[in-house]
């Protein structure tokens, strides 16, 4: 099928990307302290992977990492929209009245235009409890719309998988189930973590190992579908 190659081939692009330009923020800000016009934003010998001593946004905010960060999440975004849709005709060329289609495209959909809008609104300022808050919840309804297209399409997937065995690899389906269920789990562990004062740093390392949970998904796809 036409839309399984390319559901594997921009799958792939959808973890790469944003792999590469946030560890390329991260490289430039605590490594290459010249290229910052203030001081102030440099950061030193971190790796927030495991010490969280720097956030994503941290990273990601300022001139320049801002021209690498900005334009790869929006084209991700695009790459996203691309993704859910390829999955529809997918499930829709088995099962066109499946129940959780219109589920994952709309939650993968939304996801997508969240991480615009996030994308867009990082690094500007307005001292305004309203825009901060407003920030905070455009970020929270990404990964919320992420984790739960991802586990619809995972449960669709399973429910048709007889019908998908010759371009399946069950093994690689069973380790997104794996990953998402541990998404979920960790999210809703994380509530109470996230909404304590304090605890800064381990709030850092779990935003990092988090994403590239989130992104693996997308690797693990290219994998999943046989050639």
């Amino acid at each position: 099928m036409n839309s399984i190659i390319k559901a594997k081939s921009i799958s792939v692009w959808i973890f790469i990307i944003p792999f590469i330009a946030v560890n390329t923020c991260l490289i430039l800000i605590t490594q290459f302290h010249g290229l910052f016009p203030n001081p102030i934003h440099v950061i030193h010998n971190t790796f927030p992977y495991i010490d969280g001593g720097a956030s994503i946004s941290r990273t990601a905010r300022v001139f320049p990492t801002y021209l690498i960060f900005k334009p790869s999440m929006i084209f991700t975004s695009f790459l996203l929209i691309k993704y859910w849709l390829y999955n529809k005709e997918i499930i829709s060329f088995f099962d066109k009245n499946h129940k959780n289609i219109k589920i994952f495209v709309f939650f993968g959909v939304s996801s997508a235009i969240f991480l615009i809008l996030h994308s867009i609104f990082l690094g500007i300022k307005f001292d305004n409890d309203f825009y901060k808050l407003f920030r905070r919840v455009i970020l929270l309804s990404f990964i919320i719309f992420e984790i739960t297209a991802q586990f619809y399409l995972v449960r669709t997937i399973y429910s048709i998988k007889g019908n998908l065995f010759k371009f399946l690899n069950e093994k690689v389906l069973k380790a997104k189930l794996v990953l998402v269920s541990t998404l979920i789990v960790v999210a809703i562990i994380s509530i109470p973590l996230i909404s304590m004062p304090g605890n800064t740093h381990l709030k850092h390392a779990l935003e990092w190992d988090y994403f590239l949970g989130v992104i693996t998904f997308y690797l693990l796809t290219f994998f999943m579908w046989k050639k």
